[in-house]
């Protein structure tokens, strides 16, 4: 390349660097750039319950393909990475997008907060618009709550350390739901995350520009036949748990 090739090329990468950053930082900066921001993480957070659920369905094509499958997750990306890098990576990236979803989700609250000092006392769409914000707070740190039990249940094995089997996920996942407790909090669970992702995906659809009159009859259903899968889906493998079609 010339000499002016060596020139243009690094002035037009400055200049993309310093766009990208003006994006990111607008972005951040605005309402509606957080409430995207929010959405997007909403979904990648929806992809993540997706992808368990199918992974635990694999518990019923027997104890082997179960633990095979458990011992991938460990071991994947091997032998380009070293065992569990990958599978920590994708944790921290998981991490990240939690973090970043429930700090924008306070954020929108406070400055809702201070843009309205005063309480609704009429019951119209904004009333109504502020009641499902407060119900999705709730939700949301109620399934916080329970993602850290399900962490130390099935993931440390601290509920029950014991009867708890490191490397024998099947067993561990059978002797867990056998016992009631666990199986209603389960279940209970699995009726707020479908409640909490009906309104969620709901909403993110709308942030992400499907809000028109040629989308919005779509929305609502396309929402509760995914929250309704979820909650089927996710409350098969304790159900069958208990009626003994899993067993040790």
């Amino acid at each position: 390349m010339g000499a002016w090739a060596d020139q243009l090329i690094p002035a037009i990468a400055d200049e993309w660097e310093v766009w990208m950053m003006r994006a990111v930082t607008n972005l951040w900066r605005l309402t509606v750039g957080k409430k995207v921001i929010m959405a997007v993480c909403g979904l990648g957070l929806l992809g993540f319950v997706l992808g368990h659920l199918f992974g635990n369905l694999k518990i019923f094509m027997g104890r082997e393909h179960f633990n095979e499958y458990a011992s991938w997750l460990r071991a994947m990306g091997e032998p380009l990475l070293p065992a569990g890098m990958a599978l920590w990576a994708f944790r921290i990236g998981l991490l990240v997008i939690v973090t970043l979803h429930v700090l924008i989700a306070w954020q929108l609250y406070v400055l809702s907060q201070t843009a309205r000092p005063i309480q609704y006392r009429v019951n119209d769409t904004k009333l109504v618009d502020s009641r499902v914000s407060l119900f999705m707070r709730i939700t949301g740190v109620a399934l916080a709550v329970f993602i850290l039990f399900h962490l130390m249940d099935l993931t440390w094995g601290w509920t029950d350390p014991v009867n708890f089997v490191h490397g024998d996920a099947y067993s561990n996942v059978v002797r867990s739901f056998s016992r009631g407790s666990v199986f209603w909090l389960y279940v209970i669970a699995m009726g707020t995350l479908c409640l909490h992702l009906y309104h969620g995906i709901y909403s993110a659809l709308q942030t992400l520009g499907l809000n028109s009159p040629r989308y919005n009859a779509l929305r609502r259903p396309v929402a509760a036949i995914v929250a309704i899968g979820l909650l089927l889906g996710n409350c098969l493998m304790p159900i069958c748990v208990q009626l003994g079609l899993l067993t040790l």
